[in-house]
């Protein structure tokens, strides 16, 4: 070879190495994590609802690997636990959704930081509820943009640290935005989606890719719909608990197709994993349905027709707050355009440990080996249509035990084992795939399954135990968002929100 194409082909691989890791980089997916708030699973239209309206989520669930014995944990913050870390909650200290319980340890590595080495930028709109106080905040567990409410829900304050703005409401909601608290204009889900929007708006054109995570405080309590999504059930003869959650799922639904309509108009579907999920199952309050057992059915109102509005809850029981499938299962529609080819639903049993360790093998992110990550990642079950998929066993607890009682009291009560095909509660076995609706005990009829869920069970909860760092902790004397509110008010005041410039409808 002669010293000129010597050094045309050194300046080749030059040229490579210069531009090779821009581009690896621009080839990583984009992620949308969208979660609502005491959604569940029946509340969507594919999923068998008789009479509720959520065509986007509908079209969503049709054009995704949709994942229909998805599992989260039974109530908020111990879900949002597992989902940051890939680590059961209670082996993050997260044992209620207050008394300092909701607070995610420190020490655990999160979604974000994960995703950071990989080249992700994150971003955090909506309901944090892993802790109020500064160390535990989202701008201090690796997320760049920042965008929340304080506590389980708007409004919200109790015992200890976990409070959101003083009388803060569903309507032009104050939130704090990267440390400053700012007063907004319009609906909660409308702002959310909006925030979320106009930070991927800033980031869409860099070099690198974006996470974001959009947790909606709708349809938690209050249920307080926007008034014409309110008046559509009210007038049905609905009373205002349940119109307003109703409501509120169908203007979630007319957000997300409007968050669609902007993602494909900046050309972003092609790179954008989009995923969409609920945080546990179906509240026990807004729903319509008597006692966390979900059962019987009711009638809710009366249809244009003059039909019975019956509620409905997948034939399931259980409700959030409990162990039974019910109280655990949730949508979780994965939609990422040329790659997921045809949606395709996946019924093998898993859960929101998965979540973290999938984002990062698509992410093309390393897992640290400090943390033992309990999850397994979701790619072949998503790319392959015959993975093989070893079975296994998900624990799961209600915790919420009362301000300093003994955890160890309530190990054999409010939990729950569950493997492809059974489910135990509390010592009674269910056979899911022939008796999905758990009307029939087996706990007879396969005494060697119960000991052997019981035995992992007990084993589960012993590595548990001393990782319980939240129980027992004081109860802080002062709440954050209080304090950090009124000192800013008095100070520099709190600004108007200078939301995005977005084709945005509002409710």
């Amino acid at each position: 070879m002669n010293d000129m194409k010597l050094l045309k082909r050194s300046l080749a691989v030059l040229m490579l190495c210069v531009f090779a890791a821009p581009l690896q980089a621009a080839r990583k997916p984009n992620i949308i994590f969208i979660m609502t708030d005491d959604q569940g699973y029946g509340p969507v239209g594919a999923h068998g609802h008789p009479w509720i309206r959520t065509p986007e989520l509908d079209k969503l669930h049709d054009q995704s690997i949709r994942f229909d014995r998805f599992m989260m944990g039974s109530t908020c913050a111990p879900s949002r636990a597992g989902i940051m870390t890939g680590v059961h909650s209670i082996k993050n200290g997260v044992t209620h959704t207050i008394y300092e319980r909701e607070r995610l340890n420190p020490k655990a590595t999160t979604i974000p930081e994960v995703l950071e080495p990989a080249g992700y930028t994150s971003g955090y709109f909506g309901k944090w509820h892993l802790g109020d106080e500064d160390p535990y905040q989202p701008e201090n567990r690796g997320f760049d943009e920042v965008f929340i409410h304080g506590a389980g829900g708007i409004g919200q304050a109790y015992k200890g640290s976990c409070a959101d703005v003083p009388r803060n409401k569903y309507f032009d909601p104050v939130f704090k935005h990267n440390g400053t608290f700012v007063k907004t204009k319009g609906y909660c889900t409308d702002i959310l989606f909006k925030a979320t929007l106009g930070w991927i708006q800033s980031v869409k054109d860099s070099d690198r890719p974006f996470f974001a995570y959009l947790s909606t405080n709708a349809p938690h309590s209050p249920f307080v719909a926007p008034p014409e999504y309110q008046k559509y059930y009210e007038d049905r003869g609905f009373n205002k608990a349940a119109a307003g959650f109703y409501g509120m799922i169908e203007h979630i639904d007319v957000c997300m197709g409007q968050l669609f309509q902007q993602l494909e108009t900046w050309g972003l579907l092609e790179n954008t994993i989009v995923i969409f999920t609920s945080d546990n199952g179906t509240t026990t309050k807004g729903c319509g349905l008597k006692g966390k057992a979900g059962r019987p059915q009711v009638k809710l109102g009366v249809d244009p027709e003059g039909k019975p509005m019956m509620s409905y809850n997948a034939g399931m029981k259980g409700l959030k707050g409990t162990v039974e499938e019910g109280g655990v299962r949730v949508p979780f529609f994965v939609r990422w355009d040329g790659v997921i080819k045809e949606g395709r639903t996946v019924d093998r049993v898993v859960s929101y440990l998965d979540i973290l360790p999938t984002l990062a093998d698509f992410a093309g992110a390393e897992l640290p080996g400090t943390q033992a990550f309990e999850g397994r990642s979701l790619k072949p079950l998503i790319l392959e249509k015959d993975p093989v998929w070893a079975d296994r066993l998900h624990f799961q607890h209600v915790t919420r035990w009362g301000l300093g009682a003994n955890p160890d009291d309530f190990k054999w009560k409010d939990y729950s084992v569950r493997n492809q095909r059974f489910r135990l509660v509390e010592g009674v076995l269910y056979d899911m795939e022939n008796d999905p609706g758990q009307t029939r005990d087996v706990t007879a009829e396969f005494p060697e399954v119960v000991s052997e869920m019981k035995a992992a069970y007990e084993k589960f909860w012993d590595e548990s135990r001393p990782l319980m760092i939240n129980d027992g902790a004081p109860l802080a004397k002062e709440k954050p968002f209080h304090v950090d509110y009124n000192a800013q008010k008095a100070g520099s005041g709190i600004p108007d929100w200078q939301g995005p410039a977005l084709p945005w409808k509002d409710s």
